[in-house]
């Protein structure tokens, strides 16, 4: 059935995750008027996926919206943000080489857009959240993996073929361990929420008599040590959650002095759950950025929490159509 959305001065975002959807409606200052979610069909049928996501989409609209102008989609990558197909997902099976933008714009007859979740939110914080006002944003997203995005004077620097913003994929220890994507010692593998579970499990393992929160917390079950219970720990003082987190830090910083070095942002903005447990060490990694970059002026460069949090696939959805915006 093709349904047609009425226009207006708003954007519909699409956040499309593994397991569900996320939609909102966003006016033209970037604030979420209403949101709902329905879950996702990941290992169906590509028509089944699609279903879901326009299910998620009638369901806000019937919900008393009265029309959108357009719709951005935060899809899984791989994709071609030009063409708008998604290309071959891990967490999406569903769907290979298949024509989302088209299909979504055929049902609704509004323009489409669609692109990575992290190249959305670096647009959504330029337009509308931490880094408004700045002209060169370098973004980060950090929990389960490390996903970045590039914004250069208002637009997302995708490079020659798409895939550029790669970012959680730089490796910064040839000699390390091999990431999910193949690569050895990329900053995902050494400093995601895995990456810190892992290293306090192996601190806990390697001294048997040590005490920690963190232990206390997982029950005295070693294995079932997460980046959850080391940020619980550090939240109560835990002396070996801070030792942890400080090795992440000046993993991450001397990450984001190589990132410094390459583009010479004019801020830094960081979100996702891994960014907000490391939020008190902010003040740690300003300090410690000179010493890591060859850039003289990395000191003055604002290092800033996300505005979105968890709302940033949504808010990133619409900032991809709010240019279209009367």
């Amino acid at each position: 059935m093709t349904a047609t959305l009425k226009t207006s001065g708003t954007c519909l975002g699409v956040d499309i995750g593994g397991t569900k959807v996320a939609v909102g409606l966003v006016n033209r200052d970037g604030k979420i008027l209403n949101q709902g979610r329905q879950p996702m069909i990941a290992t169906g049928t590509a028509e089944a996926a699609l279903h879901a996501v326009t299910a998620a989409i009638d369901s806000l609209m019937s919900s008393g919206s009265d029309g959108v102008h357009s719709i951005g989609i935060c899809a899984p990558g791989p994709l071609d943000p030009q063409a708008g197909i998604v290309l071959n997902p891990p967490n999406l099976p569903c769907w290979r080489n298949y024509p989302l933008a088209e299909k979504i714009a055929s049902q609704y007859r509004v323009p489409v857009k669609i692109d990575n979740d992290a190249n959305a939110a670096a647009l959504a914080e330029t337009r509308w959240g931490a880094a408004r006002g700045f002209h060169y944003v370098f973004y980060a997203t950090i929990g389960t993996g490390i996903g970045t995005g590039i914004v250069l004077d208002g637009r997302i620097y995708h490079g020659n073929t798409g895939s550029a913003g790669e970012g959680g994929h730089m490796s910064i220890d040839y000699r390390g361990p091999k990431c999910g994507c193949g690569k050895p010692g990329c900053i995902e593998v050494l400093a995601a929420g895995p990456a810190i579970g892992a290293r306090a499990r192996a601190k806990l393992s390697g001294d048997p008599s040590a005490h920690s929160a963190i232990l206390d917390l997982a029950k005295g079950n070693v294995s079932a040590v997460t980046s959850e219970l080391v940020g619980q720990a550090f939240a109560a003082g835990d002396p070996l959650a801070r030792e942890v987190l400080l090795e992440t830090i000046h993993l991450l910083t001397t990450w984001l002095g190589n990132i410094v070095d390459l583009l010479d942002p004019d801020v830094l903005v960081v979100g996702g759950g891994v960014a907000a447990m490391l939020k008190p060490f902010f003040g740690e990694i300003k300090s410690r950025l000179p010493s890591c970059c060859v850039n003289p002026h990395a000191a003055n460069i604002p290092f800033l929490m996300a505005h979105y949090g968890a709302d940033a696939g949504i808010a990133g959805g619409a900032a991809l159509c709010s240019d279209n915006l009367p």
